[in-house]
């Protein structure tokens, strides 16, 4: 379909038209030959002498030209395009920050998966995140991986396989051995600060208790909680372990109520796979339909006919002169 940007422009239309009826002709003195005995020329000519001007006669092939140049232009700026057929793109109006633990702990073997194989910690939490990426098209997602410290892999993006490939080239150890829950979520914080929507979930995932933490996991939530950031906290590992390598359920429980979200326990990979199923449960999601209609320009054409159809007039004016020459002028009086 073919559709005007600047219909409005069309008003140009008949504006040469009003300028020739309604505007005083343009006037310009030239120069004149005086020559003796004028008047008795005339007189025996027959001819009365007086002032007047000469008004130039434009041939038919002029008019036309001007004319369908004149509608060629005024046509072009008013921006004809061709609309495409609507596209819709789904896009989700919710922000998610991956938060993973690759503490030293996370080395463990004991991850059974349904077949009876036992794997170890981090290397099942890979794969049930990958597919829980997987199924986030449109969303935004960002992936914060910490030990001793905490570091930023992805910032928000919407490119989820770079996401998914980033966490599978992590390994245990890499951020080092010990557990700093709290400035995991100060981070992720930071993160969503570069977010402008309103639905912002974290999902925190651990197997220790915070030991490295420049600030304390529950003043971290608290925080998380006032910028509208929703914790999804889920452990793994065992509760019963001594030190650093005792999943600290409590504070992970503390955190998740403390900001609206919910507390998870895994100890296997299914038990895994069904707490990011029941997130997708507890936090829908939510998502924004984008229309629009591409649109390609053919304001190009008639500008170029135009200048085609101008110059072939003035060639052929200039190549026979007599087509466009009329009569010559036209004496009225002044």
């Amino acid at each position: 379909m073919i559709q005007l940007a600047l219909p409005w422009a069309l008003i140009l239309l008949p504006l040469p038209y009003l300028v020739w009826r309604f505007a005083p002709p343009y006037r310009r003195r030239v120069e004149g030959l005086r020559f003796p005995f004028f008047r008795r020329i005339a007189e025996a000519a027959g001819a009365e002498p007086k002032p007047g001007a000469v008004v130039l006669a434009r041939s038919r092939l002029q008019m036309a030209a001007a004319v369908i140049v004149w509608a060629l232009v005024v046509l072009a700026l008013a921006r004809p395009e061709r609309v495409g057929a609507p596209v819709e793109r789904v896009k989700a109006a919710r922000d998610v920050v991956l938060a993973i633990d690759i503490s030293g702990s996370m080395g463990t073997q004991d991850f059974q998966t349904p077949d009876g194989e036992r794997l170890q910690r981090l290397a099942a939490v890979k794969q049930v995140v990958a597919e829980f990426l997987a199924g986030r098209e449109g969303d935004r997602a960002a992936l914060i991986v910490f030990g001793s410290k905490a570091y930023v892999q992805a910032p928000l993006t919407e490119d989820l396989d770079t996401v998914s490939g980033l966490l599978g080239q992590t390994s245990v150890g890499m951020a080092g051995p010990h557990t700093a829950l709290g400035d995991a979520i100060g981070l992720a914080i930071r993160t969503f600060e570069a977010s402008e929507i309103e639905q912002r979930l974290l999902i925190l995932l651990s197997d220790g208790s915070d030991t490295a933490s420049a600030m304390s996991p529950v003043n971290a939530a608290e925080i998380a909680a006032s910028r509208g950031v929703a914790i999804y906290a889920i452990g793994v590992g065992d509760p019963e372990a001594r030190g650093e390598a005792r999943v600290d359920l409590g504070a992970l429980r503390d955190i998740a109520a403390r900001t609206g979200g919910a507390y998870f326990f895994a100890d296997d990979v299914a038990a895994l796979g069904t707490v990011y199923d029941r997130i997708d449960t507890l936090a829908p999601r939510e998502t924004q339909t984008l229309s629009y209609r591409p649109r390609q320009s053919l304001a190009h054409w008639p500008l170029g006919l135009a200048a085609l159809i101008a110059l072939g007039a003035v060639a052929v004016l200039h190549l026979r002169p007599r087509l466009g020459a009329g009569p010559a002028t036209e004496r009225r009086s002044a």
